[in-house]
């Protein structure tokens, strides 16, 4: 497939993008900016939080990884199920009682502004790290098929991809994204379907017998019962529930749009049909991993070493032009839906949390908006500055440990939250939403930044420590454990705010 036809089918994207973008952003202000105006229909929503939670990492690497976990991964897609449940019924009727632009201004009620700059912190710098991660190693598969044949530099490449989403999200922010991210849906979804059509043909398999071939496969195997490795079945599990309630309810980035819908009622139905829908999608994934992987070994292909590029290796190589169309839109709307909301909330949660809007009356509604004009485009500039570095760096190993770090920023935010909603129903009085225990401004960050670092500890050393016992998405609850048992012995003081 030809670099001229890649470049041409992206940029025919982003051109559907950007109208879009001006359609949505008329008379946006910052309400529209914010929350959408709190109209977003939750189907719009619900279709969106698809390819917002699958980045352009998963599109390509959890088909690749088929070969050696198998289909382990959807233990963890199981869990969040009942992490959504958990959002729906327990997280969303709070934020939507306590009327919140950004979630962590439930830390600050309850527990008082450190905690809500605290909780904010760790949002701003998982957010970054991990956008920034995600988008270097996605942008990296368009720069290897297409600029570097060019000898674009990949600077250039990844601004002008930043360029274009700061151009379609500078105005609308909330208000356009719903409609963006509901396109890029399409378009993921499309991608993986009709790659597994297209691979499908190739092997002359029928939907039936293609179903049955996959679930034949050694590769398909799910379900994992040895208690020391990490893809035990009960680790994944309850692993994946506290994954979707800390990376989805916890998490600005996820939790915006859900707040932009009409009503309490219709942000539920919204994360309850994704948590179902979620499931269907990622075993569309799996299912395309373990027909690559037959196509490869019919094709007499040799499978890369790293197994994440054997997806775009077949798709822009040797299923024609017609799959690498596909394959390129699909990647783009993954990559792009999971990074240009972003700029948006990573500016929202600046404005609320950091600087405390809310809490100033004095501020214009003109002011407000020329400074977060101004904070959209420095976050832009701070994506586009953080990646550059990671392309400095050019390891992969280190890419993966600034994921990882990314991740670990959650456990914090689980004991934050666990312990505000703690407070909050002890001190819960008829027609009061106060603040029943302010915590110690200095020992408040530090305890939230010691339980990563034990967990860290406990991840590396495990196996030597624990007769081969191997850590997996359990950590995160005792990340969270750490963090909340810490919060509980600190000092703190009691408040009443209104």
């Amino acid at each position: 497939m030809s670099p001229l036809l890649i470049l041409a089918c992206i940029a025919a994207y982003f051109f559907c993008l950007l109208l879009i973008a001006w359609f949505t952003s008329r008379g946006a202000g910052n309400s529209g900016y914010f929350l959408g105006n709190k109209a977003s229909p939750w189907y719009a929503v619900a279709f969106g939080l698809i390819g917002d939670s699958l980045s352009g990492v998963t599109f390509i690497s959890v088909p690749g990884t088929v070969a050696t976990a198998q289909f382990s991964y959807l233990q963890v897609v199981l869990g969040y199920v009942v992490g959504y449940f958990v959002i729906s019924e327990v997280l969303l009727p709070v934020f939507y009682r306590m009327n919140l632009t950004s979630i962590y201004t439930v830390l600050g009620r309850r527990l008082g502004p450190t905690a809500q700059r605290t909780g904010s912190a760790f949002f701003l710098l998982s957010r970054m790290l991990g956008a920034a991660a995600r988008l270097y190693l996605a942008v990296g598969v368009i720069q290897l098929f297409v600029f570097d044949r060019w000898h674009v530099p990949f600077a250039v490449t990844v601004s002008l991809i930043i360029l274009l989403i700061l151009a379609y999200t500078y105005k609308g922010g909330i208000k356009t994204l719903v409609w963006t991210d509901t396109f890029q849906s399409a378009f993921l979804l499309l991608g993986v379907g009709l790659s597994v059509v297209f691979i499908s043909q190739q092997l002359d398999l029928g939907p039936a017998e293609m179903i049955r071939k996959i679930a034949a496969s050694d590769m398909s195997k799910t379900f994992f019962w040895d208690w020391r490795a990490a893809n035990f079945f009960p680790k994944q599990f309850l692993g994946g529930a506290f994954i979707a309630i800390c990376m989805t309810g916890l998490d600005q980035n996820m939790m915006q749009k859900n707040l932009s819908c009409r009503s309490l009622g219709e942000a539920q139905k919204n994360i309850r049909w994704f948590g179902i829908v979620v499931v269907g999608v990622n075993l569309m994934f799996l299912g395309l991993g373990v027909l690559l992987f037959q196509y490869a070994q019919a094709k007499g292909i040799a499978v890369p070493d790293q197994t994440d590029h054997l997806f775009p290796l077949l798709a822009l190589q040797h299923l024609g032009a017609a799959a690498g169309i596909v394959f390129i839109l699909g990647l783009t709307a993954a990559t792009f839906s999971s990074a240009d909301s972003v700029l948006t909330t990573l500016t929202t949660s600046f404005c609320i949390d950091i600087l405390g809007w809310e809490r100033d009356t004095t501020m214009t509604e003109e002011r407000k908006t020329k400074l977060r004009h101004i904070f959209h485009i420095v976050f832009a500039v701070l994506l586009l500055l953080t990646i550059l570095v990671m392309e400095a760096v050019a390891d992969r190993a280190v890419i993966g440990i600034i994921l990882k770090v990314a991740n670990y920023t959650y456990g914090p935010l689980l004991g934050l939250f666990a312990f505000a909603l703690m407070r909050g129903l002890q001190a819960r009085k008829p027609g009061a939403e106060a603040v029943s225990a302010e915590l110690h401004p200095v020992l408040t960050p530090l305890a939230c930044l010691v339980a990563p670092v034990i967990c860290w500890f406990l991840d590396q050393n495990s196996k030597a420590w624990f007769g081969g016992y191997s850590f997996g998405n359990e950590l995160l609850v005792l990340n969270g454990l750490f963090t909340f048992s810490a919060l509980c012995a600190i000092p703190k003081k009691p408040v009443k705010q209104a």
